[in-house]
């Protein structure tokens, strides 16, 4: 028979035991769950005959809402993030959500009078690969593929290829030759980037 203090200490592991237990696993159905809701709110703002500032916002909230933000920021610093404090990672990744709203903002602009469509789905080490194709007027169909993980307990994506172009490794790059041409300071590349893309 349990003591009122075994009884005290069961019920206070309780909450820790039910926290540790494990998130519902990423599957090919969740990862396919959660780029329908991107692709359709993308194509609601296409669709919307918003201005240029007005879809890069609506784009903003989409990337903030369903992307891996903390991930995305993290690769794209890569090795300059070590030396990088707290401060200026919140803040990068801040500056950055708003960079890749512009930049790719722009790019889905070009699919004005067009759509993305959900193909298929297929395993990723560690994640899922969602793949859709894009149908421009005027221009052949292309495959914009996103992968998701449920790394941070949700499903997010964290990467984007655009006709096999990976995303990732594409900013990790642009990232990098903005700060080397900063002269390694972060913070000008920070202040730059709040208005780049």
């Amino acid at each position: 028979m349990l003591t009122r203090r075994q009884w005290l200490a069961a019920l206070a592991a309780a909450p820790a035991l039910t926290l540790a237990r494990p998130l519902a696993a990423l599957t090919e159905a969740s990862g396919r769950a959660l780029i329908d809701r991107v692709v359709a709110e993308i194509n609601t703002v296409i669709a919307s005959g918003a201005s240029e500032a007005g879809m890069f916002d609506a784009f903003e909230t989409i990337f903030r809402r369903y992307a891996d933000t903390s991930y995305v920021a993290a690769y794209a610093m890569g090795a300059d993030g070590r030396s990088a404090s707290d401060a200026q990672k919140r803040a990068f990744t801040d500056a950055y959500v708003g960079y890749l709203a512009r930049k790719y903002g722009r790019r889905f602009r070009e699919f004005i009078g067009g759509r993305l469509e959900v193909r298929d789905v297929v395993p990723a080490t560690n994640a899922v690969e969602v793949r859709t194709t894009a149908y421009l007027k005027g221009q052949a169909p292309f495959e914009v593929s996103f992968l998701v993980s449920d790394r941070t307990g949700s499903d997010l994506f964290f990467n984007m290829f655009v006709e096999g172009i990976n995303m990732g490794l594409t900013e990790r790059a642009e990232i990098g030759a903005m700060i080397d041409a900063r002269g390694g300071d972060i913070d000008a590349m920070i202040r730059d980037l709040r208005s780049a893309g």
